[in-house]
Order: structure tokens, then C-alpha cells, then sequence
């Protein structure tokens, strides 16, 4: 059974399309193609619990009062350059949202999370976001930016990615008990190196080609 802050998205094309982006041999192409496609899989279910409203609406036959999403609309939050990827997807599903960028790296001595570059909306207080990374392996990352949100005051925020370790579920849940974690895949462990296994290798460098 998954931890109590985890949510995982079995569906058999999330399963299916992130099995193919593990192999070794998926070209970057693939992989960036496959990688947009769960994004909006995985969009759709963290977007399950929007608030609605109503409005009136012409149809071509009479006047209705329909179900429309409620209040502001989500911020999309990439944690760089990685969550990119994702961030495709899930525009191509929610093209209104409003988008920010944490630019993060990890210290390949400690593995702390170093912020280089943060750019957000400033009505973060009336808008719900989701945070968003393809890896969860240490949580140093995701803990370092889910502060930067909770400084301003986000409103209320979902941590989505790819892949989670055990040990960086543990680590958001210790430290933010109150964000959802929602991921394709809870794999065993980490590696000396804080490299997940099985894992799919470093997200970022199959996405743009750079190893």
C-alpha cells in the first residue's frame, strides 16, 4: 500500500507509455514525444478535483445552466529544466493555466538542492499550483521548491512527477505533510549516487539529448 501522501495513477497508458521511456534504447525523440503524453494523463488526474460552477449557456437547441470550472485558474509550476517536459502535456490540457519556473540543481557532493532561478505569478495566494518534476529521489528539490511556494503563499499545491523513491516520498511527507504527492510509479530505492532504480536514468539529460 502506498504511503498516505501518495497517489499513484495505475492507468494501463501511464504504465504502458513510462515503460517505454525506462529503455535504455528510446531516442530522445521518443522519449520527449512519450513524456509529453503522460503529462497530460497524468494533468488529467490532478486535475480530478477542481471546484465547479455554473454558467448559462446558448446551446443550438435552448438555454442551459452547464458546469464550468470555478475561481482562478491552476498555476503549472516546472521545476527546471527536467519539468519542462511534462509542462507540454499538461498546457496542451489546461492552455489558460498560468505558468512558473524554479530553476534548481543538484549539488553532485551532497545532494542538496541549489536554486539558481525562480520566476512565479503573483497572485500565487488565490491560485492552487502544481509542482512539477519528472524524478523524486532524494525530495531535496521538491522540499526546496514547495518552501519557495509556501513563502508566497500559494494557495494550496500538488507535487506531480514520473517516478518516486521511497526515500523522497518520506522526505515531502516529513517535511510538507499537507501536499499530495501523485506519480506514475513508486520504484524500490536509490542508488549510492541518489539515482532512483529501476528509474529511467537522468530525465533531463534523455529529454534534450545532453548525454
Amino acid at each position: 500500500m502506498p504511503p498516505a501522501n501518495l497517489t499513484l495513477v495505475d492507468h494501463p497508458l501511464v504504465q504502458h507509455k513510462l515503460s517505454l521511456m525506462r529503455a535504455r534504447e528510446t531516442s530522445t525523440g521518443m522519449f520527449r514525444q512519450l513524456m509529453r503524453e503522460v503529462g497530460l494523463l497524468l494533468g488529467y488526474e490532478a486535475t480530478r478535483g477542481l471546484p465547479l460552477g455554473e454558467t448559462e449557456i446558448e446551446t443550438p437547441l435552448e438555454r442551459a445552466r452547464l458546469p464550468v470550472l470555478a475561481g482562478k485558474k491552476l498555476c503549472l509550476v516546472s521545476i527546471l529544466r527536467a519539468g519542462n517536459g511534462l509542462l507540454d502535456g499538461m498546457l496542451e490540457l489546461m492552455p489558460s493555466a498560468r505558468v512558473g519556473h524554479i530553476g534548481l540543481y543538484r549539488d553532485p557532493a551532497t545532494l542538496a538542492a541549489v536554486e539558481y532561478y525562480a520566476k512565479l505569478p503573483e497572485d500565487l495566494p488565490e491560485r492552487d499550483v502544481i509542482l512539477i518534476d519528472p524524478m523524486l529521489a532524494t525530495g531535496n528539490s521538491a522540499v526546496a521548491a514547495i518552501a519557495r511556494l509556501r513563502e508566497l503563499r500559494a494557495r494550496s499545491i500538488k507535487f506531480l512527477c514520473l517516478v518516486a523513491a521511497p526515500e523522497g516520498v518520506a522526505h515531502v511527507g516529513e517535511s510538507f505533510p499537507e501536499v499530495l504527492i501523485l506519480a506514475a510509479a513508486l520504484d524500490r530505492c536509490l542508488n549510492e549516487h541518489g539515482y532512483i532504480l529501476p528509474g529511467l536514468g537522468d530525465a533531463g539529460d534523455r529529454l534534450f539529448g545532453t548525454k
